[in-house]
């Protein structure tokens, strides 16, 4: 069987002010910050580039329906088609339907408390080209 998840892809979270809290996370801690958040950049067991994503939303987003949640957590995955009819006949919550662009491919679930996932099949390449 492949590995299911990998790593995390990204920690997306609401805010009242986005562009505040990009501006005091990269004043006080650092983070290189645009307008998406920051981006860290990581090696994986095999020395591959990977990236996780760090991105303050504005509280009204609807991004994280049906879930009423403060956040979001997309964990990076392999095989997403594959992975999500796996975790559709084990009675996972399956959400809409996948979405692929030139950084890879989305699907979402829902855990049990009620928390949407995202689950994100990497192009990392995509981001240093």
């Amino acid at each position: 069987m492949k590995k299911r998840v990998t790593g995390i892809g990204g920690i997306f979270f609401k805010a009242k002010d986005p562009a505040a809290v990009k501006n005091w996370y990269s004043t006080h801690l650092g983070l290189d910050t645009d307008q998406w958040g920051s981006t860290f950049w990581w090696k994986d067991a095999e020395g591959n580039d990977c990236s996780t994503q760090w991105s303050p939303m504005n509280e009204d987003t609807e991004y994280y329906k049906p879930s009423s949640k403060q956040f979001m957590i997309n964990y990076r995955v392999e095989d997403l088609e594959e992975l999500l009819k796996t975790l559709k006949a084990e009675g996972v919550q399956v959400i809409g339907d996948i979405e692929s662009y030139d950084y890879g491919k989305f699907g979402w679930i829902m855990d049990p408390e009620g928390n949407k996932i995202e689950l994100w099949e990497p192009k990392d390449k995509a981001f240093l080209e």
